[in-house]
């Protein structure tokens, strides 16, 4: 495993290390700095970004090390992600340490452009990470059920950044207050149905009272990381399992996870564009998500025991 990681993206590991230090500075500033931004702490979202990159730098800088090919492309894409990423996150911390808020602020000159620089910063991120999704289409893994994991993984992820374009458009109060007057403070949300800044889950701080659409940014995004794991899993497993032995069983059931975290993105997309919080589901959410449990079970079920055929004489 040692020798592995000397191949790792080093660039990528060393900005990994540098923001899960940086989540334990913001830590330390949120017990010191009591300043509240739209109802959470200054240094709060400073946090949850610099764990997220943390993971998702150093899922890369694994992913980068498998690649066959295109490693050159692979290197100088992820290098654009890691300065882009670090300029956006000194764009937050400047806003931060000035008690302002980071996203959607229309309030000042300086602020829309910030908030504007920001947006193409990720656009720019997200340009980076369709390259290195493509070239992860050429890879070819010795175990199986880890190649269709990094892939499958790598384009629910895609798909999970794109998502926090929904987040941009005015809300409802905001349409008004610019047709009336013009302007306003802040254009775009996370939240849906309720203003930013209300009762929210704890660290997390996902809405309780509304929709949020950090939810399915955030669960897409880290797709990179569960389905990987879940091939690691099955590998694990399979040392006393002897089923699971069976590499086309374990690339059935990645595939089967691989569709099934797909769906759980889709449901809580879903679940938050119409203004409902995570913890306090409709019926028709509760039924749309035991639909996907049961179709994720009885797939699991046709996975493990699909009968073997018998050999050709």
């Amino acid at each position: 495993m040692l020798q592995r990681t000397r191949s790792w993206h080093r660039p990528s590991t060393t900005f990994a290390a540098a923001l899960a230090v940086t989540a334990v500075v913001c830590v330390v500033a949120m017990v010191v700095d009591q300043r509240t931004v739209l109802g959470a702490p200054v240094w709060d979202k400073l946090f949850k970004f610099a764990v997220s990159g943390a993971l998702y730098f150093f899922t890369w800088g694994w992913l980068v090390s498998l690649l066959p090919r295109f490693q050159r492309t692979a290197r100088i894409a992820t290098d654009v992600v890691i300065v882009l990423f670090a300029a956006e996150y000194v764009v937050m911390v400047f806003q931060a340490a000035r008690a302002r808020p980071s996203h959607f602020n229309n309030a000042t000159p300086l602020d829309k452009t910030l908030f504007n620089a920001m947006g193409g910063m990720v656009a720019g991120i997200w340009i980076a990470t369709l390259v290195l999704t493509v070239a992860l289409m050429f890879t070819r893994l010795e175990d199986r059920a880890t190649h269709w994991a990094v892939r499958t993984g790598a384009v629910i992820s895609l798909i999970g950044i794109g998502l926090g374009a929904l987040m941009l458009g005015p809300t409802p109060q905001q349409r008004t207050q610019l047709k009336a007057t013009g302007a306003a403070d802040l254009i775009g949300a996370h939240s849906v149905g309720v203003p930013d800044g209300g009762a929210g889950l704890p660290i997390l701080g996902w809405s309780t009272t509304g929709g949020d659409l950090r939810i399915p940014h955030f669960t897409g995004m880290h797709a990179l990381q569960v389905l990987p794991l879940l091939a690691l899993g099955l590998g694990l497993l399979a040392t006393r399992f002897p089923r699971l032995r069976d590499s086309a069983v374990r690339v059935r059931l990645v595939w089967v996870g691989s569709f099934g975290y797909a769906g759980l993105v889709a449901l809580v997309t879903w679940q938050a564009l119409r203004g409902e919080p995570l913890i306090h589901p409709s019926a028709a959410t509760l039924t749309a998500a035991a639909t996907l449990v049961a179709a994720v079970a009885l797939a699991v079920a046709a996975s493990v025991y699909r009968p073997q055929r018998a050999p050709v004489r």
